[in-house]
Formats: structure tokens, sequence, C-alpha cells
């Protein structure tokens, strides 16, 4: 049976959204770490932007959602200070995540859309995110290599519990990731 996206629009994420982002976000992990409501709020509160893709039919339900930081961002996290100290012309993904049952039907490409026009929109020349090898994630990194995205780096992070793929892909002036 083909499964086919309903119509759908891309938003700012709204203070009001939080419940769902959480629980998105928990259904995702260990493809990203889990967060608590405050730790989640602290995120959008620093980060560059964050964008939700909702059901035009129902524009209060998040499917998916995405976190940005932009270069120069006072954000201790592992990986983003890895990714500043190779580029000063960056956006970085934090974490993207797609409904489970929703996974398939090109709302993380949407997502990735939006992502590069904001890496436009700022200057940036490049676009950071990083994908688990430990725990194993070959979905996302199947993903990313089709969207463009190359490795770049390996780090271990969280007290050597995670491995992860360092990847980048320029920003060019198409729609999306350089190809």
């Amino acid at each position: 049976m083909t499964r086919t996206r309903p119509p759908v629009s891309l938003r700012p994420v709204r203070d009001t959204d939080t419940a769902q982002l959480l629980l998105l976000n928990s259904a995702a992990v260990p493809a990203v770490n889990d967060l608590d409501a405050e730790e989640l709020r602290a995120l959008i509160g620093i980060g560059h932007s964050a964008l939700a893709v909702v059901a035009d039919a129902e524009p209060d339900t998040v499917l998916g959602f995405v976190i940005l930081f932009a270069a120069g961002a006072d954000y201790a996290s592992e990986n983003y200070r890895w990714f500043s100290g190779h580029s000063d012309r960056f956006l970085y993904l934090d974490r993207i995540v797609v409904a489970a049952d929703l996974r398939g039907l090109g709302l993380g490409a949407l997502l990735y859309s939006a992502v590069f026009d904001t890496a436009r929109t700022i200057g940036a020349d490049v676009v950071f995110c990083e994908v688990n090898l430990q725990p194993p994630n070959p979905r996302s990194l199947a993903f990313h290599d089709r969207l463009g995205f190359t490795e770049i780096g390996r780090q271990s992070t969280k007290n050597d519990t995670v491995v992860v793929s360092l990847l980048s892909a320029a920003v060019t002036e198409e729609a999306g990731p350089a190809q």
C-alpha cells in the first residue's frame, strides 16, 4: 500500500508545541539525545531558529521539527564546539525529528530545504550536523548521504557512550544542498 503525504507547511516552533516536541524527540531516542521540557526550551532559546512541519488540515499538530544554531552561539554541545573550530560561517543542525509513522514521506527533505534556505539567508557557507555511528543510525546516514552530506570527522561523545559521524554539506544558490 502506497502511503501519501498530506499537504503540509513549515512554521516556526511555538511555545505551545513543547509537549509535542518532547514526545517526538523521546520517540527518536537514541538517534537524538533525550530532553526534558526545560532543556528543550533552553535549546530553542539559544538557537538561531526552530521550525515545525505541520499538516495543513491540523496546523497545531507537529509532524516533525528541526533546531538550528548559527556560528557564534553560546552552546556547550561537544559537536557544536567541534564544528565551531572548523568554520565561522555555518549553520548547525542540532536535531531533526520526524514522527516515526511519517518517515519516508519527504518531511525530512522538506525540513532540510528550509535549513538550506536559512543557511543562505544568514550567509552560511556550510551546514553541519552529526549522525550516530554508535549506537548505529544507518537510516539517517543514508538519508544524509542522499542529500549530499559528507563525513569530515568522527568524535566520541557523552563519556564515550556515543560515536558520531560529523557531516558537512556546502550551501549553494540552489534550493537544497550542493550535490
